[in-house]
């Protein structure tokens, strides 16, 4: 069985402020979409990570930039908008921003609503528990689905060992594979 001993969490070289991802192991490296990704699956999940100041800037002036990485993020299988904040933070307002409540929940639902989960997590340390749960949880549902790939193709090899040779056919009277008799030529 898969522990969250056994993967290792990629924060991006970018990463201003990296999350506390134990149990997980973690190593730095540059990602091409999101903040945090798994060793091995980086094609696979990707995460991104914002603060609340960094979000309003997502909803305002980073606007554009941050809806190219949208885009990109969309192509992963797994991915999700991690924030460090609660919907009550973001409907309450109350930060030095143009922006608005309603624009900065308008925009979160728009990008769920395009395919991009987001997870509000309160703050930094809820989001680094909830991160690295996301990639463990991602990492070994990958890791079932390869075991069951092998376990399959196992089967399929043995199966196909057991096939009968040329001149032996099964027999009429008993179910398909249950026994063999010879074929005589005569």
């Amino acid at each position: 069985m898969l522990t969250p001993e056994q993967i290792t969490a990629i924060i991006d070289t970018r990463e201003q402020a990296p999350l506390h991802l134990a149990p997980l192991a973690t190593v730095t490296a540059t990602l091409s979409s999101g903040d945090y990704s798994v060793k091995g699956l980086e094609h696979v999940v990707a995460i991104e990570r914002k603060s609340l100041p960094d979000l309003l800037a997502c909803c305002g002036r980073e606007r554009e930039r941050f809806e190219r990485e949208v885009q990109r993020l969309l192509a992963y299988p797994v991915r999700a908008l991690i924030v460090e904040a609660t919907w009550a933070d973001i409907e309450q307002g109350g930060w030095r921003s143009e922006i608005t409540p309603q624009a900065a929940l308008g925009s979160l639902l728009g990008w769920m609503a395009a395919g991009l989960p987001v997870v509000m997590a309160g703050d930094h340390e809820r989001a680094g528990r909830y991160a690295a749960r996301l990639l463990f949880t991602a990492a070994r549902r990958r890791w079932r689905e390869n075991r069951e790939l092998i376990v399959n193709e196992k089967s399929r090899r043995g199966r196909q060992s057991q096939r009968p040779e040329d001149g032996v056919k099964p027999s009429s009277s008993s179910p398909p594979g249950s026994s063999l008799q010879e074929v005589h030529h005569g």
